[in-house]
């Protein structure tokens, strides 16, 4: 009884949400869903969309299996997780060629992949196959928002450093090093913008998180 007087927003609840954005972030301290955050983050729009993605299909797949967990047969639960998953990329996918072609197409096969993406399944297998539907949707936002965040940062590092702009959905690119900036001598570093720097980037982010929390290196 005492659980389902539970508040929504218990502390309990609430480190289901704040955990994954530091001490357990995905990206930075579990090392899942790399391949996307080196792939997608040349600039910060597609960073974004993916990061906004990636929380929609978490959230609901959470959502869904946690509904369906009593139900669903040992033997057959990865199936039925990649079903879930499938029919929910499906959906993102398009929804982005439909009101985001251009987006859709820097995407790429990257937003297939999210099928795949270790983060989403283990979340699935980890969490929703055993906890109630509220608590798993708080912890697929948490993971998923973790996720999102290393992205963007990423995304904003690589674009600004690399081309002077960043670009934002529905409003395009906007120049950020102002023109006086060139004037004095400054150069884009378009070393940025190759995929090697997304790694060294990601690298840096891990190294500050680490250095600043020992504990993290005993977590992961």
């Amino acid at each position: 009884m005492s659980s389902e007087k539970e508040p929504l927003f218990s502390s309990k609840n609430l480190k289901l949400l704040t955990t994954p954005l530091g001490a357990k972030n995905p990206i930075t301290v579990q090392v899942l869903g790399i391949c996307s955050a080196l792939a997608v983050t040349a600039k910060l729009e597609p960073a974004i969309v993916m990061a906004l993605s990636v929380v929609f299909v978490l959230v609901f797949s959470n959502l869904i299996i946690s509904l369906l967990r009593n139900t669903i047969p040992s033997r057959i639960r990865i199936i039925v997780q990649l079903t879930v998953v499938a029919s929910l990329v499906i959906l993102v996918d398009q929804i982005l060629k439909a009101y985001a072609y251009e987006i859709s197409k820097q995407l790429s096969v990257f937003v297939g992949l999210i099928i795949t993406n270790c983060i989403i399944m283990g979340r699935l297998e980890a969490f929703a196959l055993g906890n109630k539907p509220w608590p798993s949707v708080l912890d697929g936002f948490g993971n998923s928002a973790g996720y999102g965040i290393i992205l963007v940062i990423v995304g904003i590092v690589r674009e600004l450093f690399g081309t002077g702009n960043l670009t934002l959905p529905g409003i395009g690119e906007i120049q950020i090093v102002p023109d006086v900036m060139y004037q004095w001598g400054y150069v884009d570093n378009g070393l940025m913008i190759l995929p090697p720097m997304a790694l060294i980037t990601v690298g840096i982010i891990i190294w500050i998180q680490r250095s600043r929390n020992k504990d993290l290196i005993d977590a992961s």
